[in-house]
């Protein structure tokens, strides 16, 4: 079994207006650089193999944190296509009950001119496959979205209902990579905040 741990990016403006990022190029917030600032990688993970989504926000997170990562273009966010820069709400007023029979699909929600989450999560289970599976503990800065596609693999959610499990952002999740790629959860929420 292969470790592969996996945290979200600091705060960023659009997380704090509960804007979709998805891939468009937001950095950190000033509080989300103060925020990071304080985070500390537990010691158990400081050997790992490090690796980061290109996307800003990732990057000055894995720096906050101390981290010498190489940027890992498979594990970029969803791309939320016409979506991005939009609050739910903006986009309720937009598209009307079309968002919300959209939102409703689960794994097969597909924003105008993006990615389902079925599409993410075919992406990150072919990563899994190809980078992690028989290799070295890996850890990954990254995006929400992947961490949830990796949640999906591991317990079969559909996405669709609350998540299975509570995540705390401020935090590392930890999976188990069996040789065939096949994704469990080791440990969720392991604080990145100093004791």
């Amino acid at each position: 079994m292969t470790p592969l741990a996996l945290i979200r990016h600091g705060p960023t403006s659009w997380n704090e207006e509960k804007r979709l990022q998805g891939q468009t190029d937001v950095p950190l917030s000033p509080d989300g650089h103060e925020k990071v600032a304080r985070w500390s990688v537990p010691d158990e993970f400081t050997a790992y193999e490090w690796v980061a989504s290109p996307m800003t926000r990732a990057l000055q997170t894995a720096g906050h944190l101390g981290l010498s990562v190489t940027p890992e273009p498979t594990i970029v966010e969803m791309h939320w296509g016409d979506w991005e820069g939009f609050t739910g709400d903006e986009l309720r007023e937009k598209y009307g009950d079309e968002f919300q029979r959209r939102a409703d699909q689960g794994l097969d929600l597909r924003p105008h001119g993006g990615e389902s989450p079925r599409d993410v999560r075919t992406r990150v289970q072919g990563w899994i496959r190809e980078k992690i599976a028989n290799g070295p503990a890996t850890g990954a800065v990254c995006h929400q979205g992947i961490i949830r596609a990796a949640l999906s693999l591991a317990t079969g959610w559909e996405m669709t209902g609350k998540m299975p499990h509570k995540m705390d952002w401020a935090s590392v999740h930890l999976f188990a990579v069996d040789d065939d790629g096949t994704v469990t959860i080791d440990r969720l929420n392991i604080s990145l905040l100093p004791e």
